[in-house]
């Protein structure tokens, strides 16, 4: 079925109501013992690096090809473990004083190796260099472990990193915890562990965690949470459900900041298979995805309500806006790229 455009719908599924708990308290522990650090120091030091214009197997048959594009290294392209899924960048957060874009990934683990949870990668598109740090849940006692979730979407605003948590809402992450290991220890301990074990500290090799701060829970079942981005021209915070039949799933608006947990509105897509969707500037942009081999679609409901298709790279997820761009990040092997489309 073509893509005729997007429906107002009831909003009410979508509300939050916010369920921080210990996770403060946790966060905050944590951060005590180890030392926090800035996006721009870990980025001065990022130990990967980037391939402009590399891994073109994700465009497939895509004309004309993106503005920019930027593929991961070899061994993120071709780990079988670890998956992108989410985008946002600096420009969401408006805190960030260089370019910079955030990828979320998930963990599948294959046994007998155990889960590893999630991470979010911090991305140069200027130097190229990148960097993961793990993400965690901490407890009061300054206990901590991976969170067992899809992160399907990540979104940036201010110090705040917003998680899709597919049945269960928003998780919610501040960057000023964003917590270095090597100040508290001259190594990374064992890639095996993760948490505190003789007195040290450990996340599977990892040198940076990011501690859960916040939860926005949805009140009912029935809404999904599978992607999020941030809409700087209307000042909201957008989710939205992946589904893969006619006429597709729900998304839903929130003022930044979530206010009260409701939401503001919310439509159908008319398109199944979306894995991120944003408003801009008064038009809706949605990612649509086929297979490993096949090209996804860029589905665009313009100002005037006109719908369009366009074409699009591979495994195309989230979505967000940065210097005046659609950006998106492919998630299937040796196909893991961010790239740039204009709006």
């Amino acid at each position: 079925m073509a893509f005729t455009g997007m429906v107002s719908t009831e909003k009410a599924a979508f509300t939050l109501r916010r369920a921080t708990g210990t996770l403060a308290e946790g966060a905050e522990k944590l951060a005590g013992d180890i030392g926090a650090t800035g996006v721009e120091a870990l980025l001065a030091q990022a130990n990967r690096t980037a391939a402009r214009r590399g891994a073109a197997g994700a465009l497939g048959r895509m004309r004309p090809r993106p503005v920019e594009w930027y593929a991961f290294d070899a061994g993120d392209q071709d780990t079988p473990d670890w998956y992108p899924q989410g985008l946002t960048c600096g420009e969401d957060s408006g805190n960030v004083g260089v370019p910079v874009f955030a990828v979320s990934w998930y963990f599948k683990p294959r046994p007998p190796v155990p889960e590893r949870g999630i991470r979010v990668t911090f991305l140069s598109p200027k130097t190229l260099k990148y960097q993961h740090a793990l993400l965690v849940e901490a407890k009061p006692d300054g206990s901590y472990g991976p969170i067992n979730i899809h992160a399907g979407g990540i979104a940036w605003h201010g110090d705040l990193l917003y998680v899709a948590d597919t049945t269960r809402g928003l998780r919610v992450f501040d960057v000023n915890h964003l917590l270095d290991l090597r100040t508290a220890q001259n190594d990374l301990g064992d890639g095996k562990l993760i948490g505190r074990h003789g007195g040290r500290f450990h996340a599977f090799g990892y040198r940076y965690v990011i501690p859960q701060t916040d939860f926005w829970r949805v009140t009912a079942p029935g809404a999904v949470f599978s992607f999020v981005s941030i809409d700087r021209t209307s000042g909201s915070l957008i989710s939205g459900e992946y589904d893969q039949s006619e006429p597709g799933g729900r998304v839903a608006r929130w003022e930044l900041g979530l206010g009260d947990g409701a939401p503001r509105d919310a439509f159908v897509t008319g398109a199944p298979k979306i894995q991120g969707a944003i408003s801009w500037d008064g038009a809706w942009y949605l990612s649509q995805a086929a297979d490993a081999g096949t090209n996804g679609k860029l589905l665009v409901q313009q100002r005037d309500g006109k719908a369009v298709t366009r074409p699009y790279c591979i495994g195309p997820e989230d979505l967000t806006v940065q210097g005046g761009r659609l950006w998106s990040v492919t998630e299937f092997r040796n196909r893991r790229i961010v790239f740039g489309v204009p709006l």
